[in-house]
């Protein structure tokens, strides 16, 4: 049966393929921002019940999220995960626009085994990815909870990897606030909210060797003045924090607060902040299932090699804390290392080269995955129990 559902998986991606090889250009050609993916949401969502899935668009209450759904609901269930907002200023500069078709390809692909197999194909479209992640809103209302196995694949430079490792992340604002005067008639009537914000910068850095390892802090100055002979009234800056676990990162952020409390009474403003985007979880490991990712990769002549350093943060990292789950990395770039999140990575993701190369060799990577869990029941068995190993163990790291 694994011989025959192989054979059937290449043939429709074969046939196929420049489909959504034509869907990976279009979505390059018209990104859209986190929460604003009506037209790339649309596409797919069409494009899948077109071909006999059952399709829930919105899903929960997401306007721009879908599910869906094609086989009973009496086996095992493979989902995989849609990814398809852009970056502002930057497009697909994290290739979402690849990974998305990836994830519709090897679905569809997957789908034709299931009356041989029996169990049950999703696709679960993800919105928002760069923002407030829609798998957050997603995993907490039960969406991946009971499936075999959840996956989607992620573009790199540089790198193929059947392992991805990320961070927990949260967003958080801090504001300043101080009293206008002249800069230089009379400045000492004012109190700066700029020196206030600048001050708490400060105290971060200086506070760097007292944290956990792991934990990374990054902002910007998103306002802190209009004029420089005006004493700016108010100030503010936005943040991302980041640890290895979500926990750590709670742990951490009661210092980040004072920080801001301490940098407000040194200057004589007022300190207040604010929640911007709800924490990510990090991303479990499955070793069943990268072990199986590694031996698909080499089958298909993928160079690959672990990639064990937490890199960067993203909501599917929730995923993984609810179900086995995977995100293999693929390159895009021959080799050569390049960027995500850069106006090079935007430009090699959008060319017909790239998505004519990484859709087809994605999807078929995904689909042979999907197509151990609905044929070997042990396969099945290693990756549920990697998964609740991996939940212990990051319930017990300090």
């Amino acid at each position: 049966m694994l011989a025959e559902g192989r054979a059937k998986i290449n043939r429709f991606i074969r046939a196929q393929g420049a489909l959504h090889v034509d869907l990976a250009l279009w979505l390059a050609q018209n990104p859209e921002l986190g929460g604003e993916e009506q037209a790339a949401s649309a596409k797919m969502a069409e494009r899948l019940q077109a071909v006999g899935f059952e399709v829930e668009r919105p899903y929960l209450g997401l306007p721009t999220a879908f599910r869906a759904c094609r086989g009973s609901g009496g086996g095992p269930i493979v989902a995989f995960l849609a990814e398809y907002d852009a970056l502002p200023g930057l497009g697909h500069a994290c290739g979402h626009n690849l990974s998305g078709a990836v994830s519709l390809l090897a679905a569809e692909a997957l789908a034709q085994v299931l009356d041989e197999t029996g169990g049950q194909v999703r696709v679960y479209g993800t919105p928002a990815e760069e923002t407030a992640g829609a798998k957050l809103e997603m995993a907490r209302r039960g969406a991946f909870d009971g499936l075999a196995l959840a996956l989607m694949a992620h573009m790199s430079g540089g790198l193929s990897s059947p392992a991805y490792r990320s961070l927990a992340v949260t967003g958080w604002g801090f504001s300043f606030r101080g009293r206008g005067a002249h800069a230089s008639a009379a400045p000492w009537r004012g109190r700066s909210a700029l020196s206030g914000l600048r001050l708490f910068f400060a105290a971060l850095d200086l506070m760097r060797p007292q944290l956990a390892p792991g934990f990374q802090m990054h902002g910007v100055v998103t306002s802190g003045g209009l004029a420089p002979n005006v004493v700016p009234e108010t100030a503010r800056a936005e943040f991302y924090f980041r640890a290895p676990a979500k926990a750590a990162l709670e742990a951490a952020m009661a210092s980040v607060f004072n920080c801001a409390r301490g940098a407000a009474m040194a200057t004589e403003t007022e300190a207040s902040w604010e929640l911007t985007t709800d924490a990510f979880e990090s991303m479990l490991p499955n070793a069943a299932g990268e072990e199986a990712l590694g031996e698909i990769m080499a089958e298909l002549g993928i160079a690959a090699r672990p990639k064990l350093t937490p890199e960067g943060s993203s909501d599917v990292g929730e995923v993984s804390w609810r179900c086995p789950a995977l995100q293999p990395l693929l390159d895009i770039s021959g080799g050569r290392p390049a960027s995500v999140h850069t106006a090079e990575f935007a430009e090699l993701a959008g060319r017909p080269a790239t998505a004519e190369a990484a859709v087809p060799l994605g999807a078929e990577l995904l689909a042979l995955a999907g197509l151990r869990v609905l044929t070997e029941p042990d396969f099945r068995r290693r990756l549920q129990e990697s998964f609740e190993t991996a939940k212990e163990r990051a319930r017990a790291a300090p």
